[in-house]
């Protein structure tokens, strides 16, 4: 992999997200690492607003988001840039990772297999697929 300056790496609740993050921050200890973290916006709101701060338990989803990235600071031992978006998250983080300049993503995969990883979707393999950088899957 060329020269990695820019990493972003997705979080939420999982074990496997701090674990990316991480993974991410011992790989590549000296490039600037941005966590994202998306508040899924889809589904039955979506189809009433564009504006998704409008939507039943969006501030409360904020403040979480802001918690997390207190959390998610004490697991590595470097400044992190936070971010905060809105929508599909397999979509937010592809479009993210191709306009905010980054040169990788690395994203935690649940391990679901089966019939639970039909029905819930893989945001990690979504990301992978469509992502235009380079996406290292963390398990």
């Amino acid at each position: 992999m060329r020269d990695v300056t820019k990493v972003l790496v997705p979080v939420d609740d999982s074990d496997q997200s701090r674990e990316a993050l991480r993974y991410a921050h011992g790989t590549f200890p000296d490039a600037e690492i941005t966590a994202v973290h998306v508040i899924p916006v889809e589904g039955y709101w979506a189809a009433f607003t564009d504006d998704p701060e409008v939507a039943p338990g969006y501030e409360r989803a904020r403040e979480h988001a802001e918690e997390l990235f207190e959390t998610v600071r004490g697991e590595v031992d470097t400044e992190i840039e936070t971010r905060i978006e809105t929508g599909s998250p397999a979509k937010e983080i592809v479009d993210l990772a191709g306009k905010g300049g980054f040169d990788a993503v690395v994203i935690g995969s649940h391990g679901r297999t089966g019939a639970t990883r039909v029905l819930l979707g893989s945001v990690a393999e979504a990301v992978a697929r469509r992502s235009p950088v380079p996406v290292t899957i963390v398990r």
